[in-house]
């Protein structure tokens, strides 16, 4: 099935971005515990990975889709030093938080959150040097329509980068994995959100969303002159890179 089609709480009223947003919503006080424990902390570490390939490139202006909590945007105003990062996200309650921890942070100077649909992003052509996404295009209700917005938004010359979780292919990693994500994560989730769905979710749209070259093509079909896909920590996670040529 494709990941479009996946959604977080089947049969239920509204289409796929209204019910991530609904689950997001219901999940965002347990958001950022999960994520530390459902990766053992290497998410930090990946979110570290992604922003060093910002570096040496232009960033004065970063767009940070699917920016949830608001991770991912906090560690590229600290480690790339832009003139402003900006996050966009479905859910209300988790920018919420997020602008909390901006506050925290003493960021607010640099860093604006708000709400934003990935579909339609409310900025004019080629506004931003870089785009980020952290753990979001599976959630998109239309993943090559996101790609197109990512590079209508992106000016010549700029990049976008994709952290996504993945499935690896390793025989021998390929069973613990299964067990983890689809048994241990779950029963987990629902103790801690107590949404009962959403982190069967989640496994369900790693395995559905396009993966290596097959999300790479995506991407070279949204307009990017160039993509690729690096694999981290044994294929759990995928960053994707895509270029836009400078004309």
């Amino acid at each position: 099935m494709d990941v479009e089609n996946i959604t977080p709480y089947g049969g239920a009223p509204g289409d796929k971005s209204q019910q991530v947003r609904d689950m997001f919503d219901n999940i965002a006080p347990a958001y950022d515990f999960m994520n530390r424990a459902m990766t053992l902390g290497i998410d930090r570490l990946w979110r570290r990975r992604a922003v060093r390939m910002l570096r040496d490139c232009p960033h004065d202006d970063i767009l940070d889709i699917a920016t949830g909590t608001g991770d991912l945007a906090i560690r590229m105003a600290r480690e790339l030093d832009p003139i402003a990062v900006t996050g966009v996200d479905l859910s209300e309650k988790m920018i919420e938080i997020g602008r909390e921890k901006v506050e925290k942070e003493n960021l607010s100077e640099i860093v604006a959150l708000g709400i934003g649909d990935c579909m339609l992003l409310p900025f004019t052509d080629e506004s931003f040097d870089a785009v980020t996404c952290a753990y979001g295009v599976r959630n998109f209700a239309d993943l090559a329509a996101g790609y197109r917005e990512m590079y209508r938004v992106l000016r010549p010359g700029g990049r976008v980068i994709i952290l996504e979780l993945s499935t690896p292919v390793s025989g021998i990693v390929k069973p613990f994995y299964n067990l983890y994500t689809r048994h241990v994560i779950p029963t987990v989730g629902r103790m801690v959100s107590k949404d009962v769905r959403a982190y069967s979710y989640l496994p369900e749209s790693i395995a559905a969303v396009p993966q290596g070259s097959a999300m790479t093509d995506i991407m070279i079909g949204a307009g990017f002159d160039s993509a690729r896909a690096i694999p981290l920590t044994l294929g759990v996670c995928t960053i994707y890179e895509g270029i836009k040529a400078d004309r």
